[in-house]
């Protein structure tokens, strides 16, 4: 067995002892150093050995014995170089600090593209990477707080701007990258190489926030910035709610997760402004509700309900809901009641239904003595479950009226149809029983609106309904709280049919989980949520498989479309060259075509292998112009047989025959005609070849962007400020149908932008400023974070309609629902 290396002799070059940074500094940093690898140290100690026994249990779960054997010689070793992996890790991290001066600098030089050889990822390094991304995303996201804080204070460090995410040397990127690198001293395979990192993730990572906020408090004793806190700034919302379409996208957080992973909008914090718009309507209008109902937590300028309501805040949330609904129906009533006037030729009654019904006699008392009448005859919410159960396991058609799918108003009078036969003709549903089922048939309406009719989801949905509403009847949370399982199996299933999907975005596997999961809740529920959990804990295991294979596909994508730029850029350079060359001679007209074609494509491979400032580059160059030299040549003469030799070799790397070569070689290396083979012949073979990198004969050159208008230059702007991944929205027909397509990636040299579906493949590419134009005109737009999920966007429809009941008005937010 060879002996261990020492780990003093892999120590970096860059250290903070001889770092060009001043002395005050170099001693904060050396001291954050000495501190931070202290806790650093501690829980790596603590991770080597979970990560030692998990790789045990790998190796133990082997189903083969040449597996396990695999494994074991893994773990061992792994056993034989766990020595060096700390002080590495302790390396890497000094490496990082002691380049805090020259990290910004190293970014602004390089301007221009290197050339280097045509491959794609291999899947090891994509594995790897988008673990580390992930993990450094949790860890970015759960400690965002501090990490402003020290990107400033490194900032000040350094004497530059504040460090972002991706150069903060004791962020959660930098502790990934030094990750990796010392991992790469134990000498294990890819598979252990990611049990490592989640190890990392799990032991390390858990307590990175808490981490971050100590590193704060020891630069502020040391001087740095002391006493800086965060204060995020609270912008009132605007009273009427308007404003420019590109302002409110810059403002939105734009959605970059893939299909099902994309996080819950808090629907209580959607609905505040509107459940508080709507307390002070009902109050005003003298509404029956706003008596007896508990007034709403929620009021403008104060904070919105909490995501996990408690019991009191979530029945003054539903008492303020059910305000809303008893507008809606007052409302309803004064239509009909106008319409009849109409047809009777009494035009008298008001327009606004809230003034009508404020000139109208009090209903306070009629109602409480109806109430009062009726009230033995109301079903307890207990007989309604019951009533539910049995509809459930009776197999309720989907499509009881001439084809048309069961709505949830024919749910309840199927359910009512039940309960009369059991407890007598006049039973009747309480107050608010009656109003969770016309608050599910709304969220129902506007879920249709986005699912495609003749999608399996559509079906789904109607099979859903029994347990949903015994869900809701049985928490009124199932409006309010965030993570709702019911709701997260409503959304799972209603997005694998959205509207915004193409035919190539349905992955049939997702279908059949997703009628699996359903078939398991209709069967299964008895009230108890835990049967939504496992559902919806299954369609997520799915759901992050298909999030992977996406996102694996995208890369490919990405590395395809970043090759054919490069081959682009590399070709318009040969190109170039060969056009310089050619200026001041001028050979025959089949020479300039013979070095247009093959020549061109012998100079882009050089450049695309070797790059601008090599040897070999420099070397093409040089037998360019001795080419136009001897085909530029007065009198005949022999060919030179050491040019031509060149130039056959160079051929022959790029694909052509030997006597293709040979012959092209001769006519480029003498101004006098071969008459061993052809112009003819010579001629049909390139055409019948393709060129190198199978694009068009000559590289197009690049467009002129025209002339930007103020929308179209604000659009662009914002173009280029959103991360790679955001989503967008496509109007595909008149009739406004749209297809959501993911930004993969965009060239800053060429302006062209890489589209991809949700299942990853690649659906279009565009130049930004078509993107910019389309977005001037509202053909295109962003999707937010908050507008993101299906049931989201259906629920936020929900209330903004109720809520124009109150005023009959237009909607004040602004925004489409």
């Amino acid at each position: 067995m060879p002996a261990p290396k020492s780990p003093l002799a892999a120590a970096p070059s860059a250290t903070i002892a001889n770092a060009p940074l001043p002395p005050r500094v170099r001693s904060i940093l050396r001291n954050l150093l000495q501190y931070a690898s202290v806790d650093l140290a501690s829980s790596l100690t603590a991770m080597l050995p979970e990560f030692e026994q998990q790789m045990f249990k790998q190796a133990d779960r082997s189903h083969s014995n040449n597996r396990q054997a695999e494994q074991l010689a893994n773990l061992r070793t792994f056993q034989r170089n766990h020595d060096e992996f700390i002080p590495h890790f302790v390396f890497a991290l000094e490496a990082e600090l002691s380049g805090i001066s020259h990290a910004a600098v190293v970014a602004a030089e390089s301007p221009r593209v290197e050339y280097r050889t045509l491959t794609l990822v291999e899947d090891a390094v994509m594995d790897q990477e988008i673990v580390l991304r992930e993990v450094a995303r949790r860890s970015e996201i759960r400690a965002a707080g501090p990490l402003l804080l020290l990107g400033q204070r490194f900032g000040v460090l350094a004497g530059q701007p504040a460090f972002d995410l991706t150069r903060l040397p004791v962020g959660p990127q930098a502790l990934c990258r030094m990750l990796k690198l010392a991992g790469e001293t134990l000498e294990i395979n890819l598979e252990s190489q990611l049990l490592l990192y989640r190890t990392f993730d799990h032991k390390v990572m858990h307590n990175y926030a808490e981490w971050a906020e100590l590193l704060n408090q020891f630069l502020s004793r040391e001087g740095v910035l002391p006493g800086l806190v965060f204060m995020p700034r609270r912008v009132r919302p605007a009273s009427d709610g308007s404003r420019p379409q590109g302002q409110a996208q810059a403002s939105a957080r734009p959605m970059t997760a893939w299909q099902g992973q994309a996080a819950p909008a808090n629907w209580a914090t959607l609905a505040a402004a509107d459940l508080a718009a709507a307390d002070a309507s009902a109050v005003n209008s003298g509404s029956p509700a706003s008596s007896n109902a508990a007034p709403a937590t929620a009021t403008p300028g104060q904070a919105p309900l909490p995501a996990a309501a408690d019991s009191a805040s979530a029945d003054a949330s539903f008492a303020t809901l059910q305000k809303l609904l008893s507008i809606r129906r007052n409302a309803q009533q004064h239509d009909a009641a106008q319409a009849g006037a109409a047809d009777a030729g009494d035009p008298g009654l008001a327009a606004n239904p809230l003034q009508d019904a404020a000139a109208l006699p009090d209903p306070a008392p009629q109602a409480a003595n109806a109430v009062a009448a009726f009230r033995k005859k109301l079903l307890p919410t207990h007989d309604v479950l019951e009533t539910l159960k049995t509809l459930q396991s009776a197999d309720l058609p989907e499509r009881p009226h001439n084809g048309r799918r069961r709505s949830m108003q024919d749910l309840q009078q199927a359910m009512l149809a039940q309960a009369r036969q059991q407890h007598g003709p006049q039973a009747a549903l309480a107050s608010a029983d009656s109003d969770t089922f016309e608050l599910l048939d709304l969220l129902y309406n506007e879920i249709d609106r986005e699912v495609q009719q003749d999608a399996a989801a559509a079906d789904l949905l109607v099979a859903l309904q029994v347990p949903v509403v015994q869900a809701a009847l049985r928490d009124r949370n199932f409006f309010l709280r965030p993570q709702h399982p019911a709701r997260e199996l409503l959304n799972a299933v209603a997005e694998s049919g959205a509207t915004w999907l193409g035919d190539d975005d349905v992955d049939p596997q997702l279908v059949q989980k997703l009628q699996e999961a359903v078939q398991n809740v209709v069967a299964d529920y008895d009230g108890d949520d835990i049967v939504f959990e496992r559902a919806n804990q299954d369609l997520q295991q799915h759901l992050q498989a298909m999030a992977r294979k996406a996102e694996l596909a995208e890369r490919r994508q990405i590395e395809a479309a970043r090759g054919k730029e490069r081959l682009e850029i590399a070709k318009q350079k040969a190109s170039d060259t060969i056009h310089t060359a050619l200026r001041d001679q001028q050979p025959q007209k089949f020479v300039q075509a013979l070095l247009n074609q093959a020549w061109a494509d012998v100079l882009t491979l050089a450049l695309l292998r070797n790059g601008e400032d090599s040897d070999e580059w420099h070397e093409q160059l040089q037998t360019t112009l001795e080419i136009v030299a001897a085909t530029s040549a007065g009198e005949a003469s022999d060919g030179n047989p050491e040019l031509a030799g060149k130039i056959e070799q160079s051929l022959l790397q790029v694909g052509y025959h030997g006597d293709e070569a040979a012959a092209i070689a001769r006519r480029l290396s003498s101004s006098e005609d071969d008459e061993t083979t052809s112009r003819t012949e010579l001629t049909a073979r390139l055409k019948a070849r393709s060129r190198l990198g199978d694009q068009s004969s000559t590289p197009t050159p690049r467009k002129k962007p025209h002339e930007r208008t103020p929308e179209e230059q604000q659009a662009y702007d914002h173009l280029r400020s959103l991360p790679f991944g955001t989503w967008f929205e496509f109007t595909h027909n008149q009739q406004g149908d749209v297809r959501r397509q993911r930004l993969s990636w965009f060239s800053p040299v060429t302006g062209n932008a890489l589209f991809v579906n949700q299942r990853g493949q690649r659906v279009g590419e565009h130049s930004m400023d078509t993107i910019a134009h389309l977005m001037a005109k509202g053909q295109v737009r962003i999707v937010s974070e908050d507008r993101g999920r299906l049931i989201d966007r259906a629920w936020n429809a929900t209330l903004k309609a109720l809520r124009g009941l109150t005023s009959r008005g237009p909607d004040a937010s602004g925004e489409p629902a």
